[in-house]
């Protein structure tokens, strides 16, 4: 299985979590909100087997950027992941709409022509995040939690940009309409944890076998046949950066 957006440092114990992972045989890519969490977070994570952490620069974070920029560009080569990073112009994100274009812009600036992987927050923002996306040249990208139009969302998947599910998008109409129309050869796992809960309990990266299980049944096919499917998406992904 496949956790392609999972926030393990924010765990009460992420080594646990981490551990489970590994013997569930979970793929994780650990999402970091800022520079210098990933540089905490590298040196208790980098031993495990199936654990990828990830260089982010969360949008709603926008106050502290400009004094991690640097530690951003240490940190740099020590991964081929990038995220969370991306745009939030929601209400609650609004206020730092300046500052957040200007970090994107950077990152983006850093990430080009390097062999990267990024995982995107875009709520309220899709379409200014596909159009630096393009401006930049990135070509690997997940739109993570994606919450806008359907027809951007067509637009960013003709663009061969990828989308990752969580548990929570399937609980609700628009959230099942959505994936629905996401191509099945640019969709991923995700848990987002530790922000979502299922069944009344903070989920875990094994989890994503609610996302696997609601696919089984809406494309009409056995739940190791997704597996399969979403195995195929990651591996896609990850071939440009070998």
């Amino acid at each position: 299985m496949i956790d392609s957006h999972c926030h393990l440092d924010l765990y009460p114990d992420p080594i646990a979590v981490a551990k489970r992972c590994d013997q569930a045989g979970v793929t994780t890519l650990a999402m970091t909100n800022l520079p210098s969490h990933f540089g905490q977070g590298i040196q208790h994570l980098q031993g495990f087997k199936n654990i990828r952490i990830a260089l982010g620069m969360h949008p709603l974070y926008a106050d502290r950027h400009a004094e991690e920029y640097s530690l951003f560009d240490k940190y740099l080569d020590l991964t081929s992941y990038i995220g969370e990073v991306g745009l939030d112009f929601s209400r609650i994100g609004l206020a730092t709409k300046k500052r957040q274009i200007k970090s994107f812009d950077y990152i983006l600036s850093k990430v080009r022509g390097k062999k990267k992987l990024l995982s995107l927050h875009s709520r309220g923002a899709e379409s200014d995040t596909l159009t630096m996306l393009k401006k930049h040249q990135i070509n690997l990208a997940i739109f993570h939690w994606y919450t806008g139009s359907a027809s951007i969302l067509k637009t960013i998947a003709e663009s061969g940009y990828y989308f990752s599910v969580n548990p929570e998008m399937i609980r609700s109409n628009k959230g099942q309409t959505l994936i629905k129309q996401i191509p099945r050869n640019q969709l991923l796992t995700e848990t987002d944890g530790p922000y979502v809960q299922y069944n009344n309990r903070i989920v875990e990266p094994a989890d994503v076998k609610v996302v696997i299980n609601f696919l089984s049944k809406a494309w009409g096919i056995a739940a190791n046949d997704v597996q399969q499917q979403i195995k195929h998406n990651f591996q896609s992904l990850l071939k440009p950066l070998r």
